[in-house]
């Protein structure tokens, strides 16, 4: 099992930007593939975007293309999520998890495992 921790929300103003990280412990971080998930209030935990276990390719859904941008440090076992460009709908818990997929990208919740608390994205308009 991997703990994990996020960090980094906040409140900001649309069209402002936030870095969230995530921490790992507990087993070897470079082995998973990571992904990003967020839920606002009231809606289902929605797929952001996942890295490769070497962070060299990521996948993100289309309404963060081109605002979000994954990546990792597998030396300090971190996971990062840079937020540009923020808008309101952007509003929601942020979630870390890991793959329990080796190779394949997958956007759906049960294809992961272990998650984080979560960190609060609050963008107003």
């Amino acid at each position: 099992q991997v703990q994990l921790g996020e960090s980094g929300g906040g409140l900001v103003q649309a069209g402002g930007s936030l870095r969230l990280s995530c921490v790992a412990s507990g087993r070897t971080f470079s082995n998973y593939i990571m992904g990003w998930f967020r839920q606002a209030p009231g809606k289902e935990r929605e797929f952001v975007g996942v890295i490769s276990r070497s962070g060299g390719e990521t996948y993100y859904t289309d309404s963060v293309k081109g605002r979000f941008t994954i990546s990792r440090d597998n030396a300090k076992n971190t996971l990062y999520l840079q937020m540009n460009s923020l808008k309101p709908e952007d509003t929601a818990v942020y979630h870390c998890a890991t793959s329990t997929s080796v190779s394949y990208f997958s956007q759906n919740v049960n294809d992961y495992a272990d998650w984080g608390q979560g960190t609060q994205v609050t963008v107003s308009s």
